[in-house]
Protein backbone atom coordinates (compact mmCIF):
# COMPACT_ATOMS: atom_id res chain seq x y z
CA UNK A 1 0.00 0.00 0.00
CA UNK A 2 1.80 3.11 -1.19
CA UNK A 3 2.23 6.01 0.84
CA UNK A 4 0.00 8.79 -1.01
CA UNK A 5 1.70 12.45 -1.89
CA UNK A 6 -1.15 14.11 0.97
CA UNK A 7 -0.53 11.99 3.98
CA UNK A 8 2.84 10.95 4.00
CA UNK A 9 4.58 12.29 7.02
CA UNK A 10 1.04 11.33 8.87
CA UNK A 11 1.77 7.83 7.62
CA UNK A 12 5.37 8.01 8.30
CA UNK A 13 4.55 9.29 11.66
CA UNK A 14 2.00 7.05 12.41
CA UNK A 15 4.24 4.11 11.26
CA UNK A 16 7.17 4.77 13.89
CA UNK A 17 4.58 5.28 16.75
CA UNK A 18 2.92 1.79 15.87
CA UNK A 19 6.56 0.01 15.35
CA UNK A 20 7.56 1.75 18.85
CA UNK A 21 4.69 -0.07 20.28
CA UNK A 22 5.54 -2.90 22.94
CA UNK A 23 5.08 -6.57 20.91
CA UNK A 24 4.95 -4.40 17.56
CA UNK A 25 5.98 -7.16 14.38
CA UNK A 26 7.42 -4.61 12.65
CA UNK A 27 7.78 -7.07 8.98
CA UNK A 28 3.95 -7.29 9.55
CA UNK A 29 3.75 -3.51 9.90
CA UNK A 30 6.14 -3.26 7.06
CA UNK A 31 3.93 -5.25 4.63
CA UNK A 32 0.88 -3.52 5.57
CA UNK A 33 2.16 -0.01 5.44
CA UNK A 34 3.76 -1.41 1.55
CA UNK A 35 7.19 -0.12 2.34
CA UNK A 36 10.69 -1.92 2.73
CA UNK A 37 12.57 -3.16 6.27
CA UNK A 38 15.69 -0.53 5.19
CA UNK A 39 12.98 2.52 4.54
CA UNK A 40 11.43 1.72 7.86
CA UNK A 41 14.89 1.54 9.72
CA UNK A 42 15.68 4.66 8.35
CA UNK A 43 12.50 6.34 9.82
CA UNK A 44 12.80 5.00 12.60
CA UNK A 45 16.31 5.98 13.15
CA UNK A 46 15.73 9.34 11.91
CA UNK A 47 12.80 9.69 14.15
CA UNK A 48 15.27 8.38 17.07
CA UNK A 49 17.50 11.49 16.63
CA UNK A 50 15.21 14.43 15.83
CA UNK A 51 11.39 13.20 16.48
CA UNK A 52 9.11 14.42 13.87
CA UNK A 53 11.15 16.54 12.17
CA UNK A 54 13.32 13.60 11.11
CA UNK A 55 10.38 12.32 8.89
CA UNK A 56 10.44 15.15 6.69
CA UNK A 57 11.69 14.73 3.17
CA UNK A 58 15.78 16.60 3.50
CA UNK A 59 15.17 20.09 2.54
CA UNK A 60 16.62 23.36 3.18
CA UNK A 61 12.86 24.47 4.52
CA UNK A 62 12.82 25.15 8.48
CA UNK A 63 11.23 22.13 10.62
CA UNK A 64 9.89 23.99 13.36
CA UNK A 65 6.94 24.98 13.81
CA UNK A 66 6.00 28.89 15.22
CA UNK A 67 5.21 27.71 18.61
CA UNK A 68 8.28 26.12 19.14
CA UNK A 69 10.45 28.96 18.93
CA UNK A 70 11.12 31.35 21.82
CA UNK A 71 8.14 33.81 22.03
CA UNK A 72 5.97 35.08 24.67
CA UNK A 73 3.75 32.61 26.66
CA UNK A 74 0.56 34.24 25.26
CA UNK A 75 1.36 33.92 21.65
CA UNK A 76 2.15 30.06 22.21
CA UNK A 77 -1.53 29.93 23.83
CA UNK A 78 -2.76 32.17 20.39
CA UNK A 79 -1.04 30.04 17.64
CA UNK A 80 -2.29 26.67 19.00
CA UNK A 81 -6.07 28.06 19.50
CA UNK A 82 -5.48 29.20 15.69
CA UNK A 83 -4.17 25.98 14.62
CA UNK A 84 -6.88 24.45 16.42
CA UNK A 85 -10.14 26.52 16.97
CA UNK A 86 -12.29 23.93 19.18
CA UNK A 87 -9.60 23.03 21.94
CA UNK A 88 -10.03 25.00 24.91
CA UNK A 89 -7.48 25.55 27.91
CA UNK A 90 -6.88 21.97 29.56
CA UNK A 91 -5.86 20.61 25.27
CA UNK A 92 -3.58 23.92 24.67
CA UNK A 93 -2.09 23.59 28.12
CA UNK A 94 -1.07 19.97 27.65
CA UNK A 95 -0.23 20.64 23.98
CA UNK A 96 2.58 23.20 25.24
CA UNK A 97 3.99 20.60 27.10
CA UNK A 98 4.17 18.26 24.53
CA UNK A 99 5.70 20.86 22.26
CA UNK A 100 8.53 21.65 25.44
CA UNK A 101 7.65 24.98 26.76
CA UNK A 102 9.40 24.54 30.05
CA UNK A 103 7.16 27.19 31.83
CA UNK A 104 3.27 26.13 30.63
CA UNK A 105 0.45 28.54 32.51
CA UNK A 106 -2.42 26.91 34.54
CA UNK A 107 -5.78 25.99 32.75
CA UNK A 108 -7.47 28.94 34.20
CA UNK A 109 -4.77 30.97 33.10
CA UNK A 110 -5.08 29.82 29.24
CA UNK A 111 -8.71 30.05 29.34
CA UNK A 112 -8.23 33.90 30.37
CA UNK A 113 -5.81 34.28 27.38
CA UNK A 114 -8.37 33.25 25.19
CA UNK A 115 -11.25 35.05 26.28
CA UNK A 116 -9.06 37.95 26.40
CA UNK A 117 -8.46 38.17 22.97
CA UNK A 118 -12.27 36.96 22.13
CA UNK A 119 -11.22 33.55 21.40
CA UNK A 120 -14.20 31.91 23.57
CA UNK A 121 -17.70 30.91 22.38
CA UNK A 122 -19.77 31.11 25.73
CA UNK A 123 -22.45 28.92 23.93
CA UNK A 124 -19.95 25.97 23.06
CA UNK A 125 -18.71 25.89 26.24
CA UNK A 126 -22.20 25.62 28.17
CA UNK A 127 -22.80 22.41 25.08
CA UNK A 128 -20.04 20.75 26.70
CA UNK A 129 -20.41 17.69 29.77
CA UNK A 130 -19.11 14.71 31.27
CA UNK A 131 -19.91 11.82 30.71
CA UNK A 132 -19.38 8.15 31.76
CA UNK A 133 -18.93 5.19 28.98
CA UNK A 134 -17.82 1.86 29.27
CA UNK A 135 -14.13 0.95 27.90
CA UNK A 136 -12.40 -1.93 26.36
CA UNK A 137 -9.90 -3.44 27.98
CA UNK A 138 -6.96 -3.32 25.10
CA UNK A 139 -7.08 -2.24 21.92
CA UNK A 140 -8.91 -4.35 18.98
CA UNK A 141 -11.34 -5.65 21.77
CA UNK A 142 -14.28 -3.57 19.79
CA UNK A 143 -14.55 -1.23 16.57
CA UNK A 144 -17.33 1.54 16.47
CA UNK A 145 -18.53 2.53 13.22
CA UNK A 146 -21.16 4.89 11.89
CA UNK A 147 -21.95 7.45 9.05
CA UNK A 148 -21.92 10.50 10.26
CA UNK A 149 -24.71 12.92 9.12
CA UNK A 150 -24.18 13.77 5.61
CA UNK A 151 -23.81 17.26 4.20
CA UNK A 152 -23.76 19.40 1.18
CA UNK A 153 -20.68 20.08 -1.00
CA UNK A 154 -20.51 21.87 -4.73
CA UNK A 155 -20.77 18.45 -6.43
CA UNK A 156 -23.23 16.64 -4.26
CA UNK A 157 -23.14 15.11 -0.96
CA UNK A 158 -20.12 13.62 1.60
CA UNK A 159 -21.11 11.16 3.95
CA UNK A 160 -18.20 10.52 6.54
CA UNK A 161 -17.70 7.25 7.32
CA UNK A 162 -15.86 6.57 10.79
CA UNK A 163 -14.47 3.73 12.51
CA UNK A 164 -13.07 4.55 16.26
CA UNK A 165 -11.15 1.58 18.32
CA UNK A 166 -12.77 1.86 22.29
CA UNK A 167 -9.87 1.21 24.23
CA UNK A 168 -7.50 4.07 22.04
CA UNK A 169 -10.09 5.98 20.28
CA UNK A 170 -7.64 5.52 17.54
CA UNK A 171 -9.26 6.70 14.27
CA UNK A 172 -8.91 3.78 12.01
CA UNK A 173 -10.75 5.28 9.42
CA UNK A 174 -12.29 8.82 7.97
CA UNK A 175 -13.44 8.36 4.71
CA UNK A 176 -15.42 10.63 2.61
CA UNK A 177 -18.12 8.55 0.68
CA UNK A 178 -20.32 9.37 -2.12
CA UNK A 179 -23.08 7.11 -0.61
CA UNK A 180 -24.01 4.62 1.90
CA UNK A 181 -23.53 1.59 0.05
CA UNK A 182 -22.17 -2.18 1.27
CA UNK A 183 -19.69 -2.06 -1.31
CA UNK A 184 -18.70 1.58 -0.34
CA UNK A 185 -18.14 0.47 3.12
CA UNK A 186 -16.82 -2.62 2.57
CA UNK A 187 -13.70 -1.12 0.52
CA UNK A 188 -12.80 0.92 3.53
CA UNK A 189 -12.93 -1.73 6.04
CA UNK A 190 -11.07 -3.59 3.84
CA UNK A 191 -8.56 -1.24 3.28
CA UNK A 192 -8.59 -1.08 7.43
CA UNK A 193 -8.00 -4.81 8.02
CA UNK A 194 -5.18 -4.75 5.81
CA UNK A 195 -3.37 -2.01 7.82
CA UNK A 196 -4.50 -2.48 10.99
CA UNK A 197 -5.16 -6.52 11.24
CA UNK A 198 -9.08 -7.82 12.47
CA UNK A 199 -10.82 -6.73 15.67
CA UNK A 200 -12.44 -9.07 17.92
CA UNK A 201 -15.79 -7.14 17.58
CA UNK A 202 -17.46 -4.39 15.57
CA UNK A 203 -20.32 -2.36 17.25
CA UNK A 204 -22.45 -0.15 15.01
CA UNK A 205 -26.44 1.00 14.58
CA UNK A 206 -29.30 -0.64 13.31
CA UNK A 207 -29.70 1.67 10.11
CA UNK A 208 -28.28 0.56 6.48
CA UNK A 209 -26.26 -0.95 5.32
CA UNK A 210 -25.25 -2.44 8.71
CA UNK A 211 -28.99 -3.29 9.48
CA UNK A 212 -32.46 -3.40 8.27
CA UNK A 213 -33.89 -2.03 11.65
CA UNK A 214 -34.04 -3.83 15.11
CA UNK A 215 -35.32 -6.68 13.90
CA UNK A 216 -33.60 -7.45 11.56
CA UNK A 217 -30.09 -6.86 12.41
CA UNK A 218 -28.03 -8.81 9.66
CA UNK A 219 -27.06 -7.67 6.13
CA UNK A 220 -24.62 -8.97 3.24
CA UNK A 221 -22.02 -6.62 5.84
CA UNK A 222 -22.53 -8.53 8.89
CA UNK A 223 -22.41 -11.64 6.79
CA UNK A 224 -19.22 -10.85 5.34
CA UNK A 225 -17.64 -9.39 8.75
CA UNK A 226 -18.80 -12.73 10.49
CA UNK A 227 -16.86 -14.94 7.99
CA UNK A 228 -13.93 -13.43 8.99
CA UNK A 229 -14.57 -14.14 12.12
CA UNK A 230 -15.42 -10.78 13.65
CA UNK A 231 -18.70 -10.13 15.70
CA UNK A 232 -20.65 -8.59 15.24
CA UNK A 233 -23.31 -6.12 17.85
CA UNK A 234 -25.56 -3.71 17.16
CA UNK A 235 -26.76 -0.52 19.87
CA UNK A 236 -29.52 -0.47 21.38
CA UNK A 237 -32.55 1.25 19.71
CA UNK A 238 -33.22 4.82 20.65
CA UNK A 239 -30.01 4.69 23.38
CA UNK A 240 -27.00 6.77 20.92
CA UNK A 241 -25.07 6.52 24.25
CA UNK A 242 -23.90 2.75 23.40
CA UNK A 243 -22.19 4.33 20.21
CA UNK A 244 -20.75 7.46 22.74
CA UNK A 245 -17.47 7.82 21.40
CA UNK A 246 -18.01 7.61 17.89
CA UNK A 247 -20.81 10.25 18.38
CA UNK A 248 -18.30 12.24 20.19
CA UNK A 249 -15.93 11.63 17.57
CA UNK A 250 -18.44 13.10 15.81
CA UNK A 251 -18.97 15.83 17.61
CA UNK A 252 -15.15 17.19 17.30
CA UNK A 253 -14.96 16.60 13.45
CA UNK A 254 -18.09 18.80 13.15
CA UNK A 255 -16.18 21.62 15.54
CA UNK A 256 -12.69 21.19 14.16
CA UNK A 257 -13.32 20.29 10.39
CA UNK A 258 -16.47 20.94 9.32
CA UNK A 259 -17.90 24.57 10.74
CA UNK A 260 -18.41 27.29 8.33
CA UNK A 261 -16.50 25.48 5.82
CA UNK A 262 -17.42 24.60 2.62
CA UNK A 263 -15.84 22.15 -0.17
CA UNK A 264 -15.68 21.64 -3.45
CA UNK A 265 -15.68 17.86 -3.89
CA UNK A 266 -15.19 14.77 -1.75
CA UNK A 267 -11.59 14.76 -3.01
CA UNK A 268 -11.13 17.96 -1.04
CA UNK A 269 -13.27 16.62 1.70
CA UNK A 270 -10.73 13.69 2.04
CA UNK A 271 -7.81 15.65 1.97
CA UNK A 272 -9.12 17.67 5.13
CA UNK A 273 -10.51 14.47 6.95
CA UNK A 274 -6.40 13.03 6.32
CA UNK A 275 -4.94 16.09 7.96
CA UNK A 276 -7.33 16.32 10.81
CA UNK A 277 -7.38 12.67 11.80
CA UNK A 278 -3.34 12.63 12.16
CA UNK A 279 -3.71 15.91 14.11
CA UNK A 280 -6.17 13.86 16.11
CA UNK A 281 -4.46 10.88 16.41
CA UNK A 282 -0.98 12.17 17.16
CA UNK A 283 -1.50 15.57 18.47
CA UNK A 284 -4.56 15.61 20.35
CA UNK A 285 -4.83 15.40 23.83
CA UNK A 286 -7.86 13.49 24.57
CA UNK A 287 -9.71 14.03 27.94
CA UNK A 288 -11.42 10.66 27.48
CA UNK A 289 -8.18 8.92 28.09
CA UNK A 290 -6.70 11.25 30.28
CA UNK A 291 -5.16 14.01 28.09
CA UNK A 292 -3.08 11.32 25.87
CA UNK A 293 -3.30 10.76 22.44
CA UNK A 294 -5.11 7.96 20.91
CA UNK A 295 -1.76 6.63 18.90
CA UNK A 296 -0.10 5.97 22.33
CA UNK A 297 -3.03 3.70 23.60
CA UNK A 298 -3.18 1.80 20.25
CA UNK A 299 -1.21 -1.17 18.49
CA UNK A 300 -2.13 -3.35 15.74
CA UNK A 301 -4.60 -6.47 16.03
CA UNK A 302 -1.85 -9.28 15.32
CA UNK A 303 -5.27 -11.19 13.03
CA UNK A 304 -4.19 -9.97 9.51
CA UNK A 305 -6.94 -9.76 7.14
CA UNK A 306 -6.67 -13.06 5.29
CA UNK A 307 -5.85 -13.53 1.50
CA UNK A 308 -8.96 -15.83 0.65
CA UNK A 309 -12.41 -16.49 3.50
CA UNK A 310 -11.83 -20.30 4.98
CA UNK A 311 -14.81 -22.58 4.28
CA UNK A 312 -17.82 -22.47 6.80
CA UNK A 313 -17.54 -25.31 8.92
CA UNK A 314 -19.59 -26.73 12.30
CA UNK A 315 -18.90 -29.00 14.87
CA UNK A 316 -20.33 -32.93 14.25
CA UNK A 317 -23.04 -32.90 16.62
CA UNK A 318 -24.33 -29.84 14.65
CA UNK A 319 -27.57 -29.87 12.59
CA UNK A 320 -26.72 -28.05 9.61
CA UNK A 321 -29.03 -26.63 7.11
CA UNK A 322 -28.35 -24.71 3.74
CA UNK A 323 -30.30 -21.61 4.16
CA UNK A 324 -32.06 -21.36 0.94
CA UNK A 325 -33.48 -17.92 -1.37
CA UNK A 326 -35.53 -15.26 0.66
CA UNK A 327 -34.41 -16.50 3.68
CA UNK A 328 -35.92 -20.53 4.38
CA UNK A 329 -34.71 -22.99 6.14
CA UNK A 330 -36.66 -26.50 7.21
CA UNK A 331 -36.08 -27.82 10.35
CA UNK A 332 -38.04 -30.57 12.11
CA UNK A 333 -41.04 -30.54 10.03
CA UNK A 334 -41.46 -26.48 10.25
CA UNK A 335 -40.34 -23.61 7.55
CA UNK A 336 -38.21 -21.05 9.38
CA UNK A 337 -37.39 -17.31 7.84
CA UNK A 338 -34.06 -16.29 8.41
CA UNK A 339 -32.38 -12.93 6.54
CA UNK A 340 -31.61 -13.03 3.27
CA UNK A 341 -28.35 -12.36 3.67
CA UNK A 342 -27.55 -15.64 4.53
CA UNK A 343 -28.54 -17.27 1.26
CA UNK A 344 -26.29 -19.72 0.23
CA UNK A 345 -24.87 -20.41 3.01
CA UNK A 346 -25.08 -23.18 5.36
CA UNK A 347 -26.28 -22.35 9.42
CA UNK A 348 -25.38 -24.70 12.45
CA UNK A 349 -28.98 -25.36 14.94
CA UNK A 350 -27.73 -26.38 18.49
CA UNK A 351 -30.44 -27.30 21.25
CA UNK A 352 -30.57 -25.17 24.93
CA UNK A 353 -31.10 -26.63 28.13
CA UNK A 354 -34.48 -25.58 27.75
CA UNK A 355 -36.87 -28.64 25.79
CA UNK A 356 -38.01 -27.58 22.15
CA UNK A 357 -35.60 -24.10 22.26
CA UNK A 358 -32.69 -24.20 19.77
CA UNK A 359 -30.13 -21.76 18.99
CA UNK A 360 -28.76 -20.88 15.31
CA UNK A 361 -25.28 -20.02 14.44
CA UNK A 362 -24.28 -18.95 11.48
CA UNK A 363 -19.45 -19.45 11.63
CA UNK A 364 -19.08 -18.51 15.58
CA UNK A 365 -22.10 -15.92 15.79
CA UNK A 366 -25.52 -17.00 17.07
CA UNK A 367 -27.70 -15.17 14.96
CA UNK A 368 -31.50 -16.44 16.41
CA UNK A 369 -33.34 -18.53 18.59
CA UNK A 370 -36.07 -21.09 17.70
CA UNK A 371 -38.64 -21.84 19.88
CA UNK A 372 -40.42 -24.68 19.05
CA UNK A 373 -42.40 -25.39 22.38
CA UNK A 374 -45.54 -23.41 20.19
CA UNK A 375 -47.89 -25.65 17.96
CA UNK A 376 -47.09 -26.75 14.63
CA UNK A 377 -47.24 -23.73 11.93
CA UNK A 378 -46.50 -23.27 8.45
CA UNK A 379 -44.09 -20.36 9.44
CA UNK A 380 -41.93 -20.62 12.59
CA UNK A 381 -40.64 -17.56 13.49
CA UNK A 382 -37.63 -16.95 14.99
CA UNK A 383 -36.23 -14.08 17.58
CA UNK A 384 -33.28 -12.43 15.94
CA UNK A 385 -30.02 -11.80 18.35
CA UNK A 386 -27.54 -9.63 18.55
CA UNK A 387 -24.45 -9.91 20.67
CA UNK A 388 -23.93 -6.54 22.73
CA UNK A 389 -20.34 -4.94 23.96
Amino acid sequence: MPWSEVSVMSLREEFVCLAGQEGSNLRELCRRYGISAPTAYKWLARYAREGRAGLADRSRRPHGSPWRTPSPIEAAVLAIRSAHPAWGGRKIAFRLTALGHAEVPAISTITEILRRHGRLDRRESEKRGAFQRFERPAANDLWQMDYKGHFAISTGRCHPLTVLDDHSRFSLCLAACADERTQTVRGHLHKAFQRFGLPRQIITDNGSPWGDGPEHPYTPLGVWLIRLGIAISHSRPYHPQTMGKDERFHASLKAEVLRERSFRDIQECQSAFERWRHIYNHMRPHEGIAMATPASRYQPSPRALPEHLAPIAYAPHDLVRKVQQQGWITFKGRDIKLPKAFAGHPVALRPTDQDGLWEVFFCAQRIAQVDLRHPLTDIQRVNYVSERP
